[in-house]
């Protein structure tokens, strides 16, 4: 694929929220700037706004007086989506049953009137790059769902979208499929280098794809970030705990130490609290000997995981806390251990308003 598909259009929408007309407040109104070429991933959970604000992008909602949608700088927001150079692919793929896959794939060419001879190079390119070789002459209820998936991928791209746009595209496969689909739609995404956004309540999904995650909330943007800052960097509890797994600790701060009833934690923090807030993932916790650390507690349950063990404690605070531990660590229910955590894996937490 040559780099037809460009990086895309840049994107910025301006005091965007959505009112229904039943006076629902799906959207608070929202600033958000997408660089050219960018991965966005809008993630939330379910009536967040996430699927509102794509809508409004694509142009099949308006929003309320005085937002504003741009690409490349130009005001989009009364043009029709016809119009606005964008590529889609729904939960549901919306691929026409009576057609072929290679003719799927052409549709969006054929209506605008791209010649035959352009419209089969550019059909076999994308049935090159999706890895559906072989399976171009099969209608849509011949295919499984991955397939499906990748048919529809292709026709959004087809026509050579400025920006692209997926509601949660992997939501209907199998746990299995959907992982190894991610991986894949990642490296497209990448080798397209189109201007890509893309909703889904999977956070899996969100960290694997996006350049950067913007995490909404009752409406409202709760944080934007890097993969990576999202998840160590969380700007509020529910961040914290919608991003991986995470142990939320409520405690006194007395002299850069966390005071919790399994023991003293070291914090970076010089000012004495008297109720924080603070964030503590499990793979950061490293199981030690029970007089050997600052923290100790009991062992509740091990849960083989796989690829590592899940350890819950208790003792250590007031409520239990998670330990994702190597297979190699012993452990066994109602044992003592040690709890050694370094003072920079603790994010202290803004209070709830």
């Amino acid at each position: 694929m040559s780099a037809q598909t460009g990086h895309g259009a840049a994107v910025r929408i301006e005091a965007c929220g959505k009112t229904f007309a039943d006076g629902t407040r799906a959207l608070e109104p929202a600033t958000l700037d997408i660089a050219r070429g960018e991965t966005l991933v809008l993630l939330g959970p379910s009536g967040c706004g996430k699927t509102t604000m794509l809508r409004i992008i694509a142009g099949l909602e308006q929003p309320d007086a005085g937002g504003k949608v741009s690409f490349d700088g130009k005001d989009m927001t009364a043009v029709p989506i016809e119009r606005r150079n964008v590529g889609m692919v729904f939960q549901s793929y919306a691929l026409f049953p009576n057609m072929t896959v290679s003719e799927n794939i052409g549709y969006g060419l054929k209506i605008r009137g791209v010649s035959n001879k352009e419209r089969a190079e550019r059909v076999a390119q994308l049935v090159a790059l999706t890895n559906i070789s072989g399976l171009e002459n099969r209608r849509i209820d011949q295919l499984s769902g991955g397939q499906r998936q990748r048919v529809a991928l292709a026709r959004a791209v087809a026509i050579r979208p400025g920006i692209l746009l997926l509601d949660e595209p992997l939501t209907a496969l199998d746990a299995a499929l959907r992982d190894r689909l991610r991986s894949e739609l990642n490296r497209l995404l990448r080798a397209l280098g189109i201007t890509t956004i893309y909703v889904t309540h999977d956070q899996s999904e969100a960290m694997e794809l996006g350049d950067r995650i913007v995490v909404m909330q009752k409406g409202e943007i709760a944080q934007i970030g890097t993969p990576r800052e999202i998840y160590f960097t969380p700007r509020s509890r529910f961040v914290a705990e919608f991003i991986g797994a995470a142990n939320i600790v409520e405690a006194a701060i007395e002299h850069g130490h966390l005071i919790l009833p399994g023991g003293r934690q070291p914090i970076y923090c010089d000012t004495d609290v008297p109720a924080a807030v603070a964030m503590i993932r499990p793979e950061t916790i490293r199981v030690a000997a029970a007089g050997a650390a600052s923290l100790s507690g009991t062992i509740d349950s091990v849960s083989f995981i796989g690829d590592r063990q899940r350890l819950v404690v208790s003792g250590v605070s007031d409520r239990l806390i998670t330990i994702d531990a190597p297979n190699t660590v012993q452990a066994r229910p109602g044992e003592r251990i040690g709890l050694s955590i370094s003072p920079d894996a603790i994010r202290l937490l803004p209070p709830e308003n």
